[in-house]
């Protein structure tokens, strides 16, 4: 007769768990850094009221955080990979941050009346008069969750973070964050970083060169300079595309430039035999207290590169 063993397993913590366990060591680079990067208007900007999605019309607030996404099932592909996905909702965002639950339902409840009464078009126009719902802390608090989030799924998406530069890391994290789910469709890139070909043969890099080798990982950024997000989103893909060049550190200012050499600007055919370049980067907001940093370059603290 068979005998049934009755195997124990560790709880699994919860996501909100989880995101309260993170310690600022884990990454390379400071995330105070990127939440003024992602701050910025050429990123996502900064709304203190919820305010509409340009395309879903679903409520965000802060640096763009959604406000009413379920728990999403995003299951681990990357047979390399044992790093599972993290995809709370918005609720479980939010308690982690440590805001009142109450406090988001109240936030939700007037951002349905607005919508109903003003349209998404209408509430758009009205962003920049919106009185805020939240606190500037309590904002920074829930952006500071989101981009742990964004790390953690980094690591899924990424075999090798760990192993990469504090601006490369800062990118990966920067992509996860714009992107959500969403990045799983960008398979050469994602093969490149994880150093497998299209075809399925892997390129090995050494260990002590991976993160560091230029022209390995100019062809990283040719693959996002190729897609449709850098075409459409033109300024922020230069911002985020040129911190995977291992010599970011050294001159941010001049990889952007390499960066902006191989996208170059949308074209709009006008009228017959003339063409004009357009940017056509959309902007989630116009954001109310704004840090007003849209022309400097971010450098973050070269830790552990």
């Amino acid at each position: 007769m068979a005998v049934q063993v009755e195997v124990t397993r560790e709880p699994v913590a919860s996501a909100v768990d989880q995101l309260k366990s993170f310690s600022d060591a884990d990454v390379k680079f400071e995330l105070r850094d990127l939440m003024e990067i992602l701050r910025d208007r050429r990123h996502e900007g900064w709304v203190l009221a919820a305010y509409p999605d340009p395309k879903t019309g679903r409520p965000l607030i802060g640096a763009g955080v959604s406000l009413d996404l379920p728990t999403r099932d995003h299951p681990q592909r990357d047979p390399l990979n044992n790093h599972p996905f993290m995809e709370p909702a918005s609720a479980e965002l939010w308690q982690a941050a440590g805001l009142d639950s109450a406090h988001l339902k109240t936030i939700l409840d007037q951002f349905d009346d607005r919508l109903g009464v003003w349209s998404k078009k209408g509430f758009r126009r009205r962003i920049t008069a919106l009185p805020p719902q939240i606190s500037e802390a309590d904002a920074s608090q829930l952006l500071r969750v989101s981009i742990i989030q964004a790390i953690y799924n980094a690591k899924g998406y990424c075999r090798d973070f760990d192993r990469l530069t504090a601006s490369q890391q800062m990118a990966m994290t920067q992509l996860v964050y714009q992107m959500g789910v969403n990045l799983e469709e960008f398979s050469q890139f994602l093969g490149l970083i994880n150093r497998s070909s299209d075809s399925g043969d892997t390129a090995t890099v050494a260990d002590t060169s991976f993160a560091i080798d230029a022209d390995y990982w100019k062809t990283v950024q040719q693959a996002l300079v190729k897609s449709q997000w850098a075409r459409l989103y033109r300024a922020r893909a230069v911002a985020v595309i040129a911190m995977l060049d291992p010599r970011y550190m050294d001159a941010p200012g001049r990889a952007e430039q390499r960066v902006g050499a191989m996208l170059r600007p949308a074209v709009a055919h006008r009228r017959m035999g003339s063409t004009v370049a357009v940017h056509t980067a959309p902007r989630r907001s116009t954001p109310r207290g704004h840090s007003g940093r849209t022309g400097k370059t971010h450098r973050q603290k070269k830790r552990g590169v």
